[in-house]
């Protein structure tokens, strides 16, 4: 029997439009800080980091978001994890076979925890004890899922029933059948049974077996997983998926591929307080309430209302004499509705993106390999922006054929390339770089760079870009 590590895998492939206008489908919501001080893709990278337990995590990614998982893994002092790039979201049941593939690659007995990167789980300790329950059967050849105690009679989640406990792996059962979000009564029914439990999602699979019951249930997603990672290129240090192989994938959930057609599915108890952020009130759920039962992050102030998410990461929100509301403002945008219609944000965002409204999926800040930049004004022939470079990162080297640019440092060091010229400045210092020239900007500090551009001529679109020498493979 194999005791070999586990591989850890993250999928990072969601929009999270339903927390809207906090996530966007440019920077989705396992890329932000909702609960803490970590974003929830660090927390989740954290809690399977442990190299007497599991082997390097493997991340399957956005290849829009590649630069920004790869530094926050950095700022985790995760070093080792290779990311591997969808060419487009395909659903779960792709994803998972490519990972399923790569894992079995380097260990054919190989064990794969399947993890979304957008749950809060608190407990880890308790998390690595359900891990380390379920590996028994998993070792086994089992598919095993974790099965979450439910708290309340929620219609938003799948379910699973229990079925006859495992011989030699305490505490996991067979799956007797699988549920999709009931009504509220029949979930109101399933918590009275008490043998069943919320599927969270999370899985810990036998490469072999699950490989094994693709090639039985959903032969033409393995063939396409099979075929987008032979024809996969290396990106510096990320695995691009072939793009056509990958498209040729039917969009489908690991769920409906596999899991609730196999006869090797168990699950196992969970044991940990888990949470599935799809929506604000689950949010409002996890935060620190006031004596009326308000949320207020950031700028959001209350007076006789109650039972409120306000949440500001821009305009000053204050509320009176409202209860049960989602109010969330950021620089661009504000949504405001009643908590208990939280689940249709995503219809929301679906009328935004028709209206074509930028903000439907584009955020204020445009991040990049180096840092981000984000818009402050703009009008007839020029435009201001404030631009972050992050220490000993660096821009592509340039031109522009239709606009000048000023560069005023705030704080930080920049080193600017000028034509033939190099200029370090400091803060208050600035530069002018005329139509034309060719140029670079640098951080050479251990701090990040903070200054303001001020763009101005005919055209200032951001295709008006030439690169000569890119350090991020863009050219």
């Amino acid at each position: 029997m194999s005791t070999s590590l586990i591989h850890p895998v993250l999928l990072s492939g969601g929009a999270g439009s339903r927390l809207w206008p906090l996530s966007r489908e440019t920077y989705p919501k396992q890329l932000l800080m909702l609960n803490g001080e970590d974003t929830m893709l660090q927390e989740a990278a954290v809690r399977a980091t442990d190299a007497t337990r599991f082997a390097p995590l493997v991340v399957v990614a956005n290849t829009e978001h590649r630069f920004v998982i790869a530094e926050q893994l950095r700022a985790k002092k995760i070093n080792d994890a290779r990311i591997v790039l969808e060419p487009e979201g395909r659903n779960t049941a792709m994803a998972t076979a490519v990972a399923a593939l790569i894992a079995s690659d380097s260990d054919p007995d190989a064990l794969m925890l399947l993890m979304p990167a957008d749950h809060i789980i608190s407990d880890r300790a308790a998390f690595l004890r359900a891990v380390d329950a379920g590996a028994a059967a998993a070792r086994a050849g089992r598919l095993v899922l974790f099965g979450v105690t439910p708290t309340e009679p929620a219609t938003g989640y799948g379910y699973i029933q229990r079925g006859a406990a495992l011989d030699g792996a305490p505490g996991v059962a067979d799956v007797a059948r699988f549920v999709e979000k009931p009504s509220l009564s029949v979930a109101e029914g399933y918590l009275r049974a008490g043998d069943y439990a919320w599927n969270s999602g999370i899985f810990l699979l036998n490469c072999r077996t699950f490989i094994a019951e693709l090639e039985r249930h959903a032969p033409d997603v393995l063939a396409s997983a099979r075929t987008s990672i032979a024809d996969a290129t290396e990106d510096m240090d990320f695995l691009r998926l072939s793009p056509a192989a990958f498209a040729s994938a039917p969009s489908i959930s690991i769920d409906y591929a596999v899991m609730e057609k196999t006869d090797k599915a168990a699950v196992v108890e969970a044991g940990f307080a888990w949470t599935d952020v799809g929506s604000w009130s689950a949010l409002w759920g996890l935060g620190d309430k006031d004596a009326q039962g308000n949320v207020r992050v950031g700028d959001a102030y209350a007076l006789s209302s109650s039972n409120c998410y306000l949440r500001s990461e821009g305009p000053a929100i204050a509320a009176y004499g409202v209860d049960d509301l989602i109010v969330i403002a950021t620089p661009d945008a504000v949504l405001v509705l009643p908590k208990h219609h939280d689940q249709q944000v995503k219809a929301l965002v679906d009328l935004l993106k028709k209206e074509g409204v930028a903000s439907a999926t584009q955020t204020p800040r445009n991040y990049r390999p180096w840092g981000f930049y984000q818009s402050i004004e703009a009008g007839d022939r020029f435009q201001v922006k404030r631009i972050t470079v992050n220490p000993g990162a660096k821009l592509s080297l340039q031109k522009h054929f239709h606009r000048a640019e000023h560069w005023v440092v705030v704080n930080g060091t920049a080193l600017v390339t000028r034509d033939e010229e190099k200029i370090l400045l400091r803060e208050n210092e600035s530069v002018f770089l005329p139509l034309g020239c060719v140029h670079r900007l640098e951080n050479p500090g251990k701090l990040p760079l903070n200054l303001i551009e001020v763009q101005s001529g005919p055209y200032l679109g951001e295709d008006d870009i030439v690169r000569f020498e890119d350090v991020y493979a863009r050219v």
